[in-house]
């Protein structure tokens, strides 16, 4: 097998077990559906039958006798016509709630998911491209559903009902239908799979990267509009999407090929049995109403293999859109909660790093080996360190964001591995470099650090962050919307909101990642002011390029390389004539205080 006919398969058996795992969830729904499509098609299977009884009733001489023959099939006929109204109306009023439930479970996994997978993986992946995969494989979904329970369901029912029954009559007009249905299915599967299948899935991740494109472009307007880019970033979208129209008319023309290859068979059916027609009446073998019968029932199943052929097209499209959000849902987690983690309990909060070595995917050496270092509860620490050499990573590994590769990391002596991570971050609040906000309320951001905090809460964390200033002047308070990442707002006004956010949650650890490092000198004043109040009483790590900002910490930390060369406080660190601090606080120009 090809490598694409096996990605093919691969898609199909991902994405078809998929499908059916949402049904099983729901399977009265199902069962009932299933019923009712089912028993309401077998109707048109029968209609032709009595259709053909009709005929030989009327050709009688005498028109009363005839008339009296005839009422028992328009009664039959009539009664399966309106059955199979009524029941396809239950069908179809059973398929809504299955498949919104459905639809909505597939988005919220998928939401789910993609929050749970690696750092890793998300700074390697376009936002817009994710939610293109999720929202395009949760209507994928409801043509799939539509299709595999409402059209290829009773196409399946048809044919083999009516070859079973003129099967019963005439085993060669069986023979024949059966043999015309086989052959046209598999034409159909062979130009869906080999012919249409490719040039969808090219078409489709085309698209995707549409969406990522757009979704890039337009996250990063500031940056676009700062260097007058914007007919550069049309260009870009323009090759993207010039590239998505071949693809795309490539695959729509060979959807209109296979469409024409599809009724040339049929015509070619249709042909075959109409003359075995003739020719079993020419041998006295069939009545006039056999013919009819005969007829009527190709002229059904001609209708539903034109769909079966329409039907496997939208399957293997369907298919193509639903395989991406499928992969999402077999992406593993990076990081994981273990079977028998249990929520943390820090009382104090003493942070403590075993023989902690930890390696990044695709880097050839390792950045920490065997590194040691224990925070007592309630220490205010500063991180320094050229860029690269481990005061980042340092902070990740505490937040569980990856799993070290050897050693152990704990928290009041609890391994952060043995942990559920909701109950871990709920114990860590972090004041990140470039604070990102929800396109919500100030309230609501602020609100974050602590669902259901009460009104008169946030307003207290906000004047702790001194936030609470700048909010007050806004037209609309704390119900002002911040804009999509908090573009509404200054640097200085984000870092406090997000100051405040930390204040609320009250969390026992603190983690500052340089959080006065793009800020104007009032603005660093006032976070600076905010961060001294804000550490107090809690073990707070303060990563820093400023050394400003560390000066009055109880402790320093230098790393070099993934490696702490140098550990004390200000005074005792800038002592060392030679040393790596010395060398960092020197090179800023900052006044030495000491010798």
């Amino acid at each position: 097998m090809s490598d694409r006919s096996s990605r093919r398969a691969d898609a199909f058996r991902s994405v078809l077990p998929f499908v059916v795992r949402g049904w099983r969830r729901r399977t009265g729904l199902v069962a009932g559906l299933v019923s009712a499509i089912t028993v309401s098609t077998l109707a048109d299977v029968f209609l032709p039958f009595y259709a053909g009884r009709l005929v030989d009733a009327l050709g009688g001489a005498d028109r009363a006798v005839a008339l009296r023959a005839a009422l028992p099939a328009f009664a039959a006929m009539t009664a399966l016509s309106l059955g199979a109204v009524a029941l396809r109306h239950l069908a179809w009023r059973l398929v809504i709630p299955l498949t919104l439930r459905t639809m909505a479970e597939m988005a919220r996994d998928g939401f789910a998911r993609v929050q749970r997978l690696s750092t890793e993986w998300h700074a390697n992946s376009f936002a817009g491209s994710t939610v293109r995969k999720i929202t395009r494989g949760m209507w994928a979904l409801d043509e799939l559903n539509d299709m595999l329970l409402l059209s290829f369901l009773p196409s399946l029912v048809v044919l083999l009902g009516t070859m079973a029954l003129l099967g019963a009559r005439w085993p060669s007009v069986g023979a024949l239908v059966g043999l015309c249905a086989a052959v046209y299915i598999g034409a159909v599967l062979v130009l869906t799979t080999r012919v249409l299948a490719p040039a969808s899935a090219l078409s489709n991740a085309q698209d995707t990267r549409i969406s990522g494109a757009i979704s890039d472009a337009v996250g990063n307007n500031a940056v676009v509009k700062a260097f007058g880019a914007e007919a550069r970033e049309e260009a870009r979208l323009d090759r993207v999407l010039a590239k998505w129209q071949r693809r795309t008319r490539r695959t729509w023309r060979r959807g209109n090929l296979s469409g024409t290859l599809q009724l040339s068979i049929l015509l070619v059916f249709r042909t075959a049995i109409v003359g075995l027609g003739l020719r079993l009446w020419w041998d006295g073998r069939a009545a006039p109403g056999d013919i009819a019968y005969v007829l009527t029932t190709y002229f059904v199943v001609h209708g539903y293999l034109r769909d079966i052929g329409q039907q496997i097209n939208r399957l293997q499209r369907g298919v193509n859109e639903m395989v991406e959000l499928v992969a999402l849902d077999a992406e593993p987690l990076g990081v994981a909660d273990r079977a028998d983690a249990r929520p943390l309990a820090v009382a104090a909060g003493a942070l403590r790093f075993e023989g902690v070595t930890f390696h990044y995917p695709g880097h050839a050496a390792p950045l920490y080996r065997d590194l040691d270092v224990a925070i007592p509860a309630g220490q205010r620490v500063g991180l320094v360190g050229r860029s690269g050499s481990g005061k980042t990573t340092f902070v990740k590994l505490v937040q569980r964001l990856y799993d070290p590769t050897g050693g152990r990391i704990s928290l009041d002596g609890q391994d952060v591995a043995h942990v559920t991570q909701a109950s871990l971050r709920a114990q860590v609040a972090i004041v990140p470099q470039e604070p990102v906000l929800f396109h919500r309320s100030l309230r609501e951001n602020i609100g974050y650090g602590r669902p259901g905090a009460s009104a008169e809460a946030i307003e207290r964390a906000a004047r702790l962050a001194n936030a609470h200033g700048f909010i007050a002047r806004l037209p609309r308070g704390y119900d002002t919307p911040v804009g999509e990442r908090g573009v509404k707002l200054s640097g200085g006004e984000r870092q406090r909101v997000a100051l405040a956010r930390a204040f609320l949650a009250d969390a026992p650890i603190l983690i500052l990642d340089e959080a006065t490092s793009s800020l104007d000198s009032e603005s660093e004043a006032l976070v600076q002011e905010a961060m001294e109040r804000l550490m107090r009483g809690r073990t707070a790590i303060v990563v820093a390029h400023r050394l400003s900002t560390v000066r009055a910490l109880d402790r320093i930390l230098v790393f070099d390389r993934g490696r702490i060369v140098e550990d004390g406080t200000h005074a005792a660190l800038l002592a060392r004539r030679d040393g790596a601090y010395r060398a960092l606080f020197e090179r800023q120009a900052v006044p030495a205080e000491g010798p």
